[in-house]
């Protein structure tokens, strides 16, 4: 099975987290955790960061730190994701080497550019859909996918809004991975664990 999903933490981190992330991961259809808490100390994300460690490694999935990338490298995460405001790709590389940095470049194509030059290991574009996660996003066009496979090979991570109902749409525009939250933590239909089980596909869908 091809894991495609990038899956983002929720926004707080409730006691039965843990066992709703080792079911999530279970399926084997995810390839990035990415731990993102804005409202956390460094020290709580650090700490709840170790737990989660063990987790995705159990289930062979990379673990990203959101923003810190001296977090990411105290915790011996898989590697960061920055933002357009959380240092550059180059101060990243400086502590954490060879590990995995990603960087959003929501729907610009300068941004796409730059960052192109400072060679991440993937681009994050979007919003595509509205997103609870960040309901102020700029919408993000679905032909800037096929815009940016054009300039570069690197893996694509479409982000926002991503449900059950529209996620063939962006794979078949060629992204790699999918980043979900809200659809799989804040579902009020479904429990974590049957909430991924809505993210199939096959051989056709790209």
């Amino acid at each position: 099975m091809r894991k495609f999903l990038y899956l983002i933490s929720p926004n707080k981190i409730k006691p039965s987290f843990y066992l709703d992330l080792e079911e999530v991961l279970s399926s084997n259809k995810v390839m990035f955790f990415q731990l993102r808490l804005k409202d956390y100390s460094a020290s709580k994300i650090l700490n709840i960061g170790k737990k989660i460690r063990k987790i995705t490694k159990k289930y062979k999935v990379k673990f990203l730190i959101n923003d810190s990338f001296k977090i990411a490298k105290n915790v011996n995460a898989d590697g960061c994701h920055i933002g357009q405001s959380d240092g550059t790709i180059n101060s990243a590389r400086d502590i954490l080497k060879k590990k995995i940095i990603g960087i959003t470049c929501h729907g610009s194509k300068r941004l796409i550019l730059n960052a192109i030059k400072e060679e991440p290991n993937y681009l994050a574009l979007g919003s595509f859909f509205k997103s609870k996660l960040k309901p102020d996003a700029k919408k993000a066009r679905k032909d800037l996918i096929i815009w940016t496979k054009k300039r570069t090979s690197l893996p694509l991570v479409a982000i926002g809004g991503i449900d059950n109902k529209n996620f063939k749409s962006l794979l078949k525009f060629g992204v790699n991975y999918l980043a979900i939250s809200s659809f799989i933590w804040n579902n009020p239909r479904l429990k974590p664990k049957e909430a991924i089980k809505q993210f199939y596909i096959n051989e056709n869908t790209r």
